[in-house]
């Protein structure tokens, strides 16, 4: 039986496009997802927070994947309210140039969580966060995000609140391939639901959002019952092997943020698509195109 790997028809034409030149990478935008977990007691594994993209999506429409979207360029302009390790320190962890580049993409993981989850890592206080985000004046402003009327750094301001970037880990980094004409350099954070706060589908993009243990969300991607793109499965099984929101939370410092990128090469006449060091999302294109 098939997996549930996210695998476009139009793929092998595009990277055939790529391979004689007629095809120009797109430069790859910043962005962020964050996979927010929370205690799922009853089963002693941690749930995580998923959306399914809306089929009409022209990118990984039916794909389940992780609140996140774009960095806004407006987010390293201006110093936020800051709790956690400082802004160097985020920018060596990812591997980017400048604190001003590290804060944008911070920002970009805790906004994006709140527009489309409704879930804010932020408080009044360093050591505090906010324990209810509902209500029409809450509202008002994601929206206000949602359509950049006002930047994240303009929306901590005005609300008096802090950052919290401890309350984040950083966990991966993919980005999409050069054949893809939407691509992203995408930073994947893992969080803990904050007390008193609970999350639903504010997102326009997706029609269905669950809270989903990692192994159960993996095995049905096994059985090809849920549609996945390759990092969200990856970082799925990663996850599998904590036990607490915190463990995963704890053991994000150890994980490998080099960039992972597809590569594609021709081998014996077929295609071959591979992203190094996960073999199990390679696929071999003949060359009617079939994988």
């Amino acid at each position: 039986m098939a997996n549930g790997q996210w695998y476009p028809p139009e793929w092998p034409d595009r990277i055939r496009a790529l391979a004689s030149g007629e095809l120009t990478p797109a430069t790859p935008r910043r962005a962020a997802t964050v996979m927010l977990l929370r205690d799922g007691a009853e089963h002693g594994a941690p749930e995580v927070h998923m959306l399914r993209r809306r089929a009409s999506m022209a990118f990984a429409g039916g794909a389940y994947a992780y609140p996140g979207g774009g960095v806004d360029p407006r987010d390293d302009d201006r110093l936020v309210r800051w709790a956690g390790p400082t802004r160097a320190s985020w920018a060596a962890r990812l591997g980017v140039d400048g604190e001003a580049e590290a804060q944008a993409i911070v920002c970009a993981a805790v906004r994006e969580t709140y527009e489309e989850a409704g879930v804010l890592l932020a408080g009044p206080t360093p050591d505090t966060v906010v324990g209810d985000t509902t209500g029409d004046d809450w509202e008002a402003d994601r929206e206000a995000l949602v359509a950049r009327d006002v930047s994240f750094a303009e929306f901590l301001d005005r609300r008096g609140l802090v950052l919290r970037s401890d309350l984040l880990g950083a966990w991966a980094r993919w980005i999409t391939p050069e054949f893809e004409p939407r691509r992203y350099d995408t930073f994947f954070f893992v969080a803990g639901l904050p007390a008193g706060q609970r999350t639903r589908n504010a997102s326009t993009e997706a029609d269905r959002t669950v809270w989903i243990r990692p192994t159960e969300a993996a095995a049905r991607y096994d059985k090809g019952e849920l549609l996945m793109m390759p990092p969200t499965i990856s970082t799925l099984r990663a996850l599998s092997a904590h036990r607490t929101p915190a463990a995963a939370l704890a053991a994000a410092p150890e994980q490998d943020m080099t960039p992972v990128l597809a590569r594609a090469r021709v081998e014996d006449g077929e295609l071959v698509l591979s992203w190094p060091g996960h073999d199990e999302f390679t696929k071999h294109i003949g060359p009617g195109g079939g994988a």
